[in-house]
């Protein structure tokens, strides 16, 4: 017992206060987000009518309007601050979601959709931006992963709520999961009102950054390492979260509440395992990581391939909640990689607009993913989980050959508990120019 006593304290991120309420306000949010974003595809084929290509078109619409906010939001964030930018964001994003119970028809569903992308495409780098603002740098891989355990958590508990509320039957019971996602935006906006604006030290309000998204484009190992990301939210988030919901339940016959129960089993393991994981990985190459996390995925989807050609009802719903046991452990190497790299890849002075490009690179996934797998999804359901797997393992492949285009000071996850000793500078890997070889320079964390 004494050991396991040690064991669980040795799992505190120790962070500060105002990280742990800043948490507190995603944990509330991703909650309604949970309540919604499973059966969205649900509500607007089964109830709505709307057919799974036009759906998956509609899904993509999000992430195009978040192209258009996200640079605009990465550049508020440099400007007025995170704090002030993130509130914007949640109060935009409330009010389009609230109004889809008012949906009647499919252009209805598109304009609701990109306003509310609107809202995304700034949320993001202003949430991740104050995030790292609030957390000393040698705590930021344990923040990022401590984030991941409240968003997810809320999201599968939101899952839950959602299955047990929703019918497709009873297009009523969908006004209900609308209304509570709109809510929890506004809990969210209420929690900020706490927290410091999070502008860069030394940056008086509304002063301008020193910089531009030219200069952060032509830091050549950030673009890459983005681009890779593009790719694994395409075929990993993408088919999990638009998806997967609705295939269980047309080809696998599991209903609302198993789809619910299967998402909450996803949640549960990366809470149990997402803070261990990012402890594990510490002093470990990141882009090694990654890799394991693409052939993990790629299992994953052929496990639910096979599920959907063979077996249905609760013995579908079984093997698939352990499936995606299995797809939380690579979620929680995404999550202990992707988020700290940013940081350490980029300018404090344009933090800002680096954690917009982050976004906007989750945004072009959740463009392609859906537009794609939507009509791949309604021409041949099995193959839409072939393809997948078949890019996840070719995204690991990727990883591996990007590693070496990458500053040395990123490769390793930095050891949390104290702040790193200062490293001599890392000798540039041959063909950085610029600001790559600048970034090269840069310590880990700084």
């Amino acid at each position: 017992m004494r050991h396991l006593s040690a064991y669980v304290r040795s799992l505190n991120p120790d962070l500060p206060r105002q990280v742990w309420i800043l948490q507190a306000g995603g944990l509330a949010n991703f909650f309604g987000n949970g309540i919604v974003l499973p059966f969205l595809i649900i509500y607007l084929h089964n109830v709505r009518g709307i057919s799974l290509a036009v759906a998956g078109l509609i899904a993509a619409t999000n992430a195009v309007a978040g192209l258009l906010s996200g640079a605009l939001g990465g550049a508020l964030v440099d400007r007025v601050g995170p704090r002030a930018t993130l509130t914007g964001a949640l109060l935009v994003m409330a009010g389009a979601f609230s109004a889809f119970p008012l949906i009647t028809e499919a252009w209805h569903a598109f304009a609701l959709n990109a306003l509310a992308g609107l809202g995304s495409g700034a949320f993001w780098p202003s949430q991740s931006s104050l995030l790292t603002r609030l957390t000393p740098p040698h705590r930021r891989h344990q923040a990022f992963a401590q984030q991941r355990v409240t968003m997810n958590l809320g999201f599968g508990l939101g899952g839950l709520v959602g299955g047990l509320i929703a019918s497709a039957e009873a297009a009523g019971t969908f006004t209900v999961l609308f209304l509570l996602d709109g809510a929890s935006f506004l809990v969210f906006a209420a929690i900020l009102l706490r927290l410091p604006a999070g502008r860069a030290p030394g940056q008086a309000r509304g002063e301008r950054s020193g910089g531009r998204y030219a200069d952060v484009l032509r830091n050549r190992p950030f673009v890459a390492f983005l681009s890779l990301n593009v790719l694994f939210i395409a075929v990993g988030i993408v088919p999990l979260s638009e998806f997967f919901p609705v295939f269980s339940k047309n080809e696998a016959g599991v209903s609302e509440t198993g789809i619910g129960l299967i998402f909450l089993v996803n949640t549960l393991a990366i809470v149990l395992t997402q803070v261990p994981i990012a402890r594990a990985l510490e002093g470990r190459r990141r882009m090694r990581v990654l890799a394991a996390m693409g052939v993990l995925w790629a299992a994953v989807w052929l496990v639910v391939l096979v599920v959907g050609a063979t077996l249905a009802g609760i013995a579908a719903t079984v093997v698939l909640a352990a499936a995606m046991v299995a797809f939380a452990l690579g979620e929680c190497l995404h999550g202990a990689v992707q988020g700290p790299m940013v940081v350490d890849l980029s300018d404090p002075r344009l933090l800002g607009r680096y954690m917009a490009l982050s976004s906007i690179s989750w945004q072009v996934g959740f463009i392609v993913g859906p537009a794609v797998g939507g009509f791949v999804l309604h021409s041949e359901p099995l193959a839409l989980w072939a393809l997948a797997a078949a890019l996840c393992l070719a995204g690991a492949a990727w990883a591996l050959r990007l590693e070496r285009h990458l500053p040395r000071s990123a490769w390793v996850t930095p050891v949390g508990g104290h702040a790193p000793a200062p490293e001599p500078p890392p000798v540039p890997v041959v063909g950085e120019t610029g600001a790559a070889a600048a970034v090269a320079r840069r310590p880990t964390g700084a």
